[in-house]
């Protein structure tokens, strides 16, 4: 199972508290977790990845161990730690200030 933790718009929006489990079929990576993602909570289609070509929304970012993953393919194999759970696959929105 993959952990995923979510920001809090995207959380309110899914009706999920926390971090939210997923299982991921075959090798993980971004899409085929976001794929998983997509599938148990279809309110967040589009609000990630844009409809048509399924890239990352603007002022969203990913991080897995610590490392930020968001230009990485999405078809690239995610650390093993994320893959096995040991560290949450993290989705991050943008923060601004002044």
């Amino acid at each position: 199972m993959i952990r995923v933790a979510l920001p809090a718009h995207l959380r309110t929006l899914a009706r999920v508290q926390g971090e939210v489990t997923l299982a991921v079929e075959g090798q993980a990576t971004q899409r085929s977790l976001l794929d998983a993602l997509e599938a148990q909570y279809p309110m967040l289609c589009g609000t990630i990845r844009e409809h048509g070509t399924q890239q990352r929304r603007p002022f969203l970012r990913f991080f897995a161990c610590q490392e930020d993953v968001s230009h990485e393919g999405p078809d690239a194999a995610l650390p093993e730690a994320v893959a096995a759970g040991l560290e949450p696959f993290l989705i991050i929105g943008a923060v601004a200030g002044g």
